[in-house]
């Protein structure tokens, strides 16, 4: 049968499922019932000896909980239901692993009857031998794209090393690493940033991809992305909104003036580059307090020396043997309490889908947060206990808001951030996967990830030229970018016929339909197969009714017949959807 007709046939189921079912349906794992979002057993004997106990965590779960269901009284809301328990599973594994479970991990947390499976699921993700390397490779996935975007380190002409970046990170988040140890590298980092070099420094990427215009971008994202503050509104006037001046972000730009790069090309191509300190006379050429200036408006010229945002002022001699300015401003950063709170406020909305403050990573007394008591408490937590990534996420994950459905009813359908409401919670909001966990759930709902997939750096460059096609790069003073993946026509056509999608239904050797046709199943079993494998769910009643239509359609070819119920199932809303 040609691809057209295959195509024509899938569509059509692809229609009828949209009308059969109008929102995801609950998932059928063998457990109806959800256990209570505050366990308060004792710490699990199974748990790995490097875990936290539970009894520490849940003190810390408890007050989320208590914060937030204070902030639904206040506002008159009545939180959605519990989640079930596929649909918990599967944020969480998308959330934490960055893909959807496999159907062995689901039945396997079905089968649990224990009371506090959750909370050792969540410690089984973190801390185990199994999934710790699955972790890492997420969440440096996520600070890559923070740190230097998708797209950067793709340029040759760019003295950044992408897959430099991924290794310090990667062996960061596999150690786990203190928070604020890593950004202490990342400010103060020192070396060459390719992989192999005998001073290669794989944090230094970071600031080489900020150099430009004498490190503006780099003064703006580390106010950002590392205490929440935003700057860069300052550059160029006072902030409109606060009392923020223009001295400010000139003041922080001064502590960024000893670097230098190094670059080694062939031909246009930068093959490698280093990051080092030097001596800076200042713009008024005198070292022993090195000067810089800046404009105002009104065209006066004004002067700045390194201080930090909350008026703190380091020496201002150039001389590095002196004094290291980003030295200093690493220590002063990671004393700051908004480093915790930052932190914070970025990883709640990493799993809630929204921060405490709206954009995540300003924070400044003109956007105050919504829970500001809650805000403060868990920067103090993460803080006391070290600044451990990995505990500060089993305590988000715990939270009952984490628990809850994303089903709304009429006692909390104010709540919604999305008709410009601040965020209460009071419902898990529904979000569509980012391009890189759309590409890992592909991967292994097809079970690509069963074939060779060849090393980690052969791994990440497939998976960033697949990514490509999301972003668009801006030459804007901060090496902004963009990245769409919105349903546009070609990206709804890279989805309906784009490789990934074609590798899955080809049932070629050792494919998901290969294996599925060839097992033993019943017809309507290897349909919930397919379910399970994508949606981390059975079907309901109305899709085996279309699974049937497909098999009559097909003549009773059951092969076909499975082509086109999983096409369908992986260009369904609810496959791209976290909910």
């Amino acid at each position: 049968m040609s691809l057209g007709k295959s195509l024509l046939i899938a569509s059509s189921l692809l229609a009828m499922w949209c009308l059969a079912v109008a929102a995801p349906a609950p998932p059928a794992t063998g457990q109806e019932k959800s256990p209570p979002a505050e366990n308060k057993s004792a710490a699990d004997k199974t748990a790995p000896a490097v875990a936290p106990a539970a009894s520490d965590d849940q003190s810390v779960v408890n007050y989320i909980d208590a914060l937030i269901r204070k902030g639904w009284e206040e506002n008159g809301v009545t939180p959605s239901p519990m989640a079930s328990d596929g649909e918990w599973l599967r944020r969480l594994y998308l959330d934490v692993l960055g893909r959807i479970p496999t159907v062995e991990e689901t039945k396997a947390f079905a089968a649990d009857r224990s009371q506090d499976k959750r909370r050792k699921l969540v410690q089984k993700l973190l801390y185990s031998d199994e999934y710790v390397e699955e972790y890492a490779r997420n969440f440096t996935t996520i600070w890559t794209n923070i740190l230097i975007g998708r797209t950067g380190g793709t340029d040759p002409r760019r003295p950044v090393s992408r897959l430099g970046l991924q290794q310090y990170l990667r062996r960061s988040f596999l150690k786990n690493k203190p928070y604020d140890e890593m950004v202490v590298d990342l400010i103060s980092a020192n070396g060459s940033n390719t992989p192999g070099e005998e001073d290669y420094n794989g944090a230094v990427n970071f600031l080489l991809d900020n150099l430009d215009e004498n490190a503006t971008p780099a003064t703006a994202k580390v106010a950002r992305y590392f205490l929440g503050v935003q700057v860069q509104c300052t550059q160029c006037h006072n902030h409109p909104f606060n009392d923020w001046k223009q001295d400010r972000f000139w003041e922080m730009n001064a502590f960024f003036r000893q670097m230098k790069a190094l670059r080694t090309r062939e031909g246009r191509q930068i093959v490698s580059a280093k990051l080092e300190d030097e001596d800076f006379a200042g713009e008024g050429n005198d070292p022993k307090e090195a000067e810089i200036y800046y404009e105002l408006r009104n065209g006066l010229l004004k002067v700045a020396y390194p201080v930090f945002i909350d008026g703190t002022k380091i020496d201002p001699a150039g001389y590095v043997d002196e004094v290291n300015r980003r030295d200093e401003l690493a220590k002063l950063v990671r004393k700051s309490p908004q480093l915790g709170q930052a932190m914070v406020n970025r990883t709640w909305g990493h799993f809630l889908g929204y921060g405490f403050t709206k954009p995540i990573d300003d924070m400044g007394p003109h956007n105050s947060p919504t829970h500001p008591e809650l805000l403060e408490r868990l920067g103090k937590d993460f803080a006391t206990y070290g600044y451990d990534v990995r505990k500060l996420i089993t305590w988000i994950t715990l939270s009952q808001p984490y628990a809850l459905s994303s089903k709304m009813h009429n006692e909390n359908k104010k709540d919604d951030p999305l008709l410009g409401e601040k965020p209460l919670f009071s419902h898990f909001y529904m979000r569509q996967m980012t391009a890189e966990q759309l590409y890992e759930s592909l991967i292994v709902a097809t079970q690509a990830d069963k074939s060779a997939r060849g090393t980690y750096e052969e791994q990440e460059r497939q998976k960033t030229e697949w990514l490509q096609q999301f972003s668009v790069a801006f030459g804007t003073d901060e090496n902004d970018e963009a990245t769409t993946f919105n349903g546009t026509i070609p990206q709804t056509l890279m989805m309906w016929n784009g490789d990934l999608i074609r590798q899955a239904v080809n049932g070629g050797k050792g494919t998901l339909l290969y294996n599925v046709a060839a097992s033993n199943l019943k017809p309507g079993q290897k349909v919930e197969y397919l379910y399970m494998s994508a949606l981390t769910r059975a079907p309901s009643s109305d899709e085996k009714r279309m699974a049937d239509v497909a098999w009559a359609s097909r003549k009773g070819n059951a092969y076909e017949a499975m082509q086109d119920v999983f096409w369908v199932i992986l260009n369904s809303n609810e496959f791209i959807l976290i909910h």
